[in-house]
Order: structure tokens, then sequence, then C-alpha cells
């Protein structure tokens, strides 16, 4: 399904084309929308509109979010949660023009609101990590499915989840990162891996965190070890810190830590006589919100859980 928000169209399946005429009006509830020879109230086909709850709404990458949904075609904001500025129009909180959405501490109150008639529903989640678990099951109760955009996420809680979501059938999906980049860098790395024997990664953060290294930088790591290799297997000593955390399969990853840093994750690679290096860096949370978008509309689909935006691009 696509629409556009002047001179407004749906395709709901092939060959049959939905449209509206009405520019400043298109979505009032008196605008009619034509299709082929018919007339229908426009409140009748936003049905078809993917319903997006956002809790983390006040968040950087929240506020993002409502942005990036807000001119999405095929998805409107139809709620915001968060524990701060409730009450607030969350289009104003973004920067952006009122939405008459307002901000709302009660996920399960929001989710009441909504009409349990429309079958798109997404809850994108950026609350935290010990949230997740009920957040899902909630939304899902209420016939709507998840993205959830939190670090950390146990695995047991994601194990449960998928357990949870089977037996309901419903989608959701668990994005370790929502960068499409950082996710060509790892698939890059994973390939050279099998070319070199020693790999360092070294991650630039711009503010400190509980644990070193970081989920980020683990999730890299991870993905290349496990398959029958063993890296910088001359260097196993944890006696020097400079020379980085020691990880599986003889991985090391150095962490940088200053507010003067962009975001940034590089992975050298290096055998006899040279080094292949990549490298990833994030100057804007609006860098995660191409993935953001490609997760609510594959999710719609879904009838399980995926864990890791990789598996659905």
């Amino acid at each position: 399904m696509v629409c556009c928000s002047l001179g407004l169209e749906w395709k709901a399946r092939p060959g049959v084309l939905i449209s509206a005429s009405t520019a400043q009006g298109a979505k009032s509830s008196s605008s009619n929308i034509k299709v082929g020879s018919f007339h229908f109230p426009f409140s009748l086909v936003s049905r078809f509109l993917a319903q997006v709850i956002v809790s983390g709404a006040c968040k950087d990458i929240g506020k993002a979010a409502i942005a990036a949904i807000s001119k999405a075609r095929g998805m409107e904001v139809a709620g915001a949660i968060d524990t701060i500025r409730v009450g607030e129009d969350v289009g104003e909180v973004a920067g952006l023009e009122a939405l008459e959405v307002p901000v709302s501490n009660n996920l399960v109150t929001v989710l009441g609101s909504l009409s349990q008639s429309r079958p798109t529903g997404v809850v994108v989640d950026f609350s935290e990590a010990s949230e997740v678990l009920e957040n899902v099951r909630q939304a899902t109760a209420f016939g709507m499915r998840s993205v959830v955009a939190v670090p950390g996420v146990d695995l047991d809680v994601v194990s449960q989840l998928i357990t949870f979501c089977e037996k309901a059938s419903m989608g959701c999906v668990i994005a370790p990162t929502l960068s499409i980049g950082a996710i060509l860098l790892q698939e890059a790395a994973i390939a050279a891996s099998f070319h070199y024997s020693h790999v360092d990664i070294v991650e630039s953060l711009q503010s400190a965190k509980n644990v070193y290294p970081s989920s980020e930088a683990l999730r890299v790591a991870k993905s290349m070890t496990g398959m029958g290799r063993v890296y910088n297997d001359s260097d196993f000593s944890k006696e020097h810190p400079a020379r980085g955390e020691l990880v599986d399969d003889g991985i090391r990853i150095h962490s940088m830590v200053s507010p003067g840093f962009i975001s940034s994750l590089a992975v050298s690679l290096s055998g006899p006589g040279e080094v292949f290096s990549l490298r990833h860096d994030i100057t804007d949370v609006k860098a995660l919100m191409p993935g953001l978008l490609v997760a609510i509309r594959r999710v719609i689909r879904l009838q399980s859980l995926v864990y890791g935006l990789e598996k659905i691009l």
C-alpha cells in the first residue's frame, strides 16, 4: 500500500488505484476517496494506514521517529508514550506542527483507545530493556505488532518473546541496531574474517555507558566467532589492558569515550603485509530512521518474532 500527502494515492492491490484530489484537507473526515468509479470517505480508507505508537517518544531517537513516521507513506503516528512532557502534543515535542497526539505515560491506556479493528497497528519501543517483555505482551494482547529498538535486551527475554509471539501468531522485530550501515559493516566483516588472521575492533563513543565494550561492538565481534577460526593467536595475554578487551576467539575490542567523538565503529583485519579496514560513523540519529521504517513495514506481515534487522532487509 502506497500513499502520498498531496494528490493522495493508494494502491490497495494490483490494478486498483485509490486516489483523493483534496490537498490540505486530505485527511479530514469530509474528504472523499475514489476507488475506480466509487467514492468512499477518507475515514474508511485511513484504516489501511499503519497506526504507530512510539514508546520513548521524547528521547532523541523517539523524536526523530515521530518526524520520520509522520512523513512516511502508508503510516501515521497514533500514540506517544513517555514519562516526561506528558500531555504535550508529540508533534510539537518533535519540532513539527501539532499532530493532535498527546504524550501519555500509560501504554495500556493508549492501546485501549485505538480501535482493534485496525489490523496494521505497530508499537515502536525505545523504552528500557526492563520494560520490553511487558510492553510486547501488552501490545500483542491488543492485536498490535512490535518493533523493539532497545539496547541490552536480555536473551532470556528474547527467548520468552519468541515463544509468546509464535503462540499468538503475531509479528515482532527486535533490532539490536536500526542502522543499515552498521549491518553492512557487520556482513562485510564476516566475509573478510575468513581471509585474515588478526582482528581488532575500535569503537568511539560520545558518552560514558555502564558497560564496556558496548553492545554494538560485541554484536560485531560475536558475528565473527564460532566459525572454527582463532584470531590474534600469538597474543592471548590479559595482562596488558592497553591491548583491549579480549573476547571470544581472540578478537580484541578497544573502547574510547569522549564528548568530542562521533559514534564510530571500526574493524581492522590484517595479515602479512596487508590491513583491511572497515569503518562506520553515525553523526545523527536520523541515520537510524530508514531501518526503522523498514522494520515497521515488514513486521505487519510477520507472524512470529525476528531478531535482527538484517533478517528482514
